[in-house]
């Protein structure tokens, strides 16, 4: 039987149709309650389908719909969660225009907030997996929703996306933490969705002031480098990391300049968790102390 649901994930509110039993099954265990019956006034209407045609019968696929938009091209069925996760990705990054939207990961200590900008293949989810069952609050693994022309930044708790490697590191430190289906071979490779602790969904309305921003990047041979960028070198990154910096005009290039003015922005190239960790928490976080 079809599924009709709402995902409360504020500051947005999902309605989800879908028909896929994959789905069903985890938005249920990685969302928990937040999945509910109906709500009133949802922000955005998706659907993960089967698709139809005769490949169902040997090479079943999946279709995601927005709003009766279909962003992207159908995918094996087995990789129909994911897709759902992506989906929901690019209906924020497309039309919020409230925020200022950069790509990064946001994690916090004492309501101050770090942002990690990074591309694909940076080890940012893998960070942040470790600093989230380490003490720090989680809110985003994708994106950071600034509000203009301030520091604050709101969250918008989801699973974490882990790909590849970082499935099976994740699982040895935290065996224990609720995991999705692996969607295999995806263009992202293998692809896992991670539930974040308790109480990082307990705090998904609390916004944190942003203290810093770090670039990390993953190196096998290197405990920890740690680069300070200068301003220019700062906004230039930051700029290249937004969805949405080109479309808001004035407020977005205000926001960032004044976010990069007051706050401290380093690059760091690491293989030791607990190093970074222990340089967050000292320099970015007890600074302001």
């Amino acid at each position: 039987m079809p599924s009709h649901q709402s995902l409360l994930l504020p500051p947005f509110t999902f309605e989800v149709r879908t028909d896929i039993p994959l789905v069903v099954d985890n938005l249920k265990r990685l969302y928990g309650s937040r999945l509910v019956d109906m709500a009133s006034y949802p922000d955005y209407f998706v659907s993960v389908q089967k698709a139809e045609g005769i490949r169902r019968f040997y090479r079943p696929q999946a279709r995601f719909f927005a709003d009766q938009q279909e962003p992207f091209q159908p995918l094996q069925q087995q990789q129909a969660y994911a897709m759902l996760e992506w989906g929901m990705n690019w209906c924020v990054a497309t039309h919020e225009m409230q925020y200022v939207i950069i790509h990064a990961a946001v994690l916090a200590k004492d309501n101050k907030a770090i942002l990690f900008p990074a591309p694909p293949g940076s080890g940012k989810s893998t960070l942040t997996t470790w600093l989230a069952f380490h003490g720090w609050r989680l809110l985003s693994d994708e994106m950071a929703l600034i509000q203009p022309h301030s520091r604050t930044v709101i969250p918008f708790v989801r699973p974490i996306c882990l790909k590849n490697n970082s499935i099976t590191l994740a699982k040895q430190w935290f065996p224990d933490a609720i995991y999705s289906t692996v969607a295999s071979d995806t263009h992202k490779g293998d692809v896992i969705h991670l539930s974040p602790p308790e109480s990082s969904w307990q705090q998904n309305k609390e916004p944190a002031e942003i203290v810093g921003v770090v670039f990390p990047n993953y190196r096998s041979d290197t405990e920890l480098d740690i680069y300070k960028l200068d301003k220019t070198q700062s906004f230039m990154q930051l700029a290249q990391n937004a969805f949405n910096y080109g479309v808001i005009g004035n407020d977005g290039f205000v926001t960032l300049c004044q976010l990069i003015d007051r706050v401290a922005g380093f690059e760091i190239f690491y293989n030791d968790l607990a190093l970074v960790a222990e340089f967050l928490q000292q320099e970015l976080i007890d600074a302001g102390r």
